[in-house]
């Protein structure tokens, strides 16, 4: 080892990836005494969850490992991070092996026992590679944080790569789950934009009242209890992005505000006479189809054209199946995981049931499904039956905050109507509603009045 080695190491990222912790333990040691930065994985499971968070520049695995071997694992790296150089050690190497290694994109191809001065020489060599390579790398930077082995979501990421260049406004299609927010921040990273700043904001969870103030900003006194001036999201988004979560649920009233804003690329707050010139892309989502909406008359036509220059669908889960065993393993070994668990992996047989299973809350529900079964595990490795359990329990179904919103707004609802015993008027003026706006709040959610006719008390 020289003397400019550690200088050139320093702080240089390698994964090592082995099921023999003794020797993963050993290169650890060995690698981190000349200025590397390691970590390890004991599958290429753990190791494909690290990669995004972790982003090394080599990779160095065993070829012989139980659950997935070194060449398999290789596979997978290159489908999305293919300029990451990977080293490949084995007790088992031949000369075949190695020119299929080669062959396959390998960079080298070590036999143990392990030359660390052939393995650092090697190492040297990569991350010159990995060095040049650097800048094809930030390009996919946008992408990082979105796990995916789907030629779904690669063809879904081909689009948001090419519409995130221009400017236009883009709506995201996609069940609750499915993370339609990750969709929008990738479309921010990778525009022009990318250095301003990102704002969400879920219009299903503003009140109706508040949310013209929310996204507009209001004047001192404009309203009780705005006892200051307030900057709106419109604002605070500029010359970034504005993603506008849960679109379909804004008010017909508000639509109306909102379009004029779009057009006119103003805002007014509450209170003021004075409009504010913005300059914000607008990235918007729903799970609802907002065409169909539309067609019918539940939501601005015109909105509806100005929003969706553009579509992206987000495919459901169970459309992505060959995801679950990387997004699984992903969360299981987060390092932003609340809690410090035992759990480090599932087993073959748990992996299975998790691939099989149905997803109608789709990603976030699997993230709970994996938190919730990583809080009960006694073993690093989760069995099938604890898996097993955590699925038939009411908690990894767990509802979203709009499904929770919408059952209590229909119980509500029958609670009022039997109440007054079907009467219209009057429930409509304890609701503190028009009699226009109550009956549209009867029609979404199926009721009709005269079924409670005689049932107050």
């Amino acid at each position: 080892m020289t003397e400019s080695q550690p200088n050139q190491f320093y702080k240089q990222n390698i994964l090592l990836v082995d099921d023999d912790t003794s020797l993963l333990q050993l290169l650890s040691i060995r690698l981190k005494a000349v200025g590397l930065t390691v970590k390890t994985a004991i599958s290429g499971s753990e190791a494909l969850s690290i990669i995004p968070q972790f982003q090394p520049q080599i990779v160095i695995t065993d070829l012989r490992m139980d659950e997935m071997d070194g060449m398999q694992l290789c596979r997978l790296i290159q489908q999305s991070h293919p300029t990451l150089p990977i080293i490949i050690i084995t007790a088992h190497g031949t000369i075949k092996e190695a020119v299929e290694a080669t062959n396959e994109g390998v960079f080298g191809f070590i036999t143990k026992p392990i030359d660390i001065t052939e393995l650092q020489d090697k190492i040297s060599k990569a991350l010159a590679i990995s060095t040049r390579n650097q800048s094809k790398k930030q390009i996919q930077n946008w992408r990082a944080d979105i796990l995916t082995r789907s030629e779904l979501m690669e063809d879904l990421l081909t689009q948001v790569s090419r519409l995130s260049q221009g400017d236009a406004s883009l709506f995201i299609h996609g069940q609750s789950g499915t993370g339609k927010e990750l969709i929008a921040q990738a479309i921010h990273k990778a525009s022009p934009r990318h250095k301003g700043p990102f704002i969400a904001v879920n219009c299903s969870a503003i009140p109706e009242d508040l949310l013209e103030s929310e996204l507009f900003g209001h004047r001192k006194g404009s309203f009780s209890g705005a006892f200051e001036n307030r900057e709106g999201l419109f604002q605070t988004a500029n010359s970034g992005t504005l993603f506008l979560d849960e679109i379909g649920d804004m008010s017909p009233a508000f639509q109306v505000k909102l379009l004029r804003a779009l057009q006119e690329r103003q805002v007014r707050p509450v209170g003021s006479n004075t409009s504010i010139s913005v300059d914000v892309r607008i990235v918007s989502a729903s799970h609802h189809d907002l065409e169909k909406q539309a067609n019918e008359g539940n939501f601005r036509m015109d909105l509806y054209y100005r929003l969706n220059v553009a579509t992206l669908t987000l495919p459901n889960l169970t459309e992505r199946r060959e995801d679950i065993a990387l997004l699984a393993n992903h969360f299981i070994t987060h390092p932003e995981s609340t809690y410090a668990y035992i759990a480090k992996g599932f087993s073959n047989q748990a992996i299975e049931l998790l691939v099989a299973h149905d997803w109608p809350g789709n990603v976030r529900q699997l993230k709970n499904v994996v938190e919730h079964a990583s809080a009960l595990a006694t073993t690093p490795i989760i069995p099938a039956n604890l898996v097993e359990k955590v699925l038939q329990e009411k908690t990894s179904t767990l509802q979203g905050l709009k499904e929770a919103k919408t059952q209590f707004e229909k119980e509500y609802l029958i609670k009022l109507l039997s109440s007054v015993n079907g009467n219209v008027s009057q429930a409509a003026r304890l609701a503190k509603r028009n009699r226009t706006e109550f009956y549209k709040l009867l029609d979404r959610h199926q009721l009709k009045a005269a079924t409670f006719k005689g049932q107050s008390n």
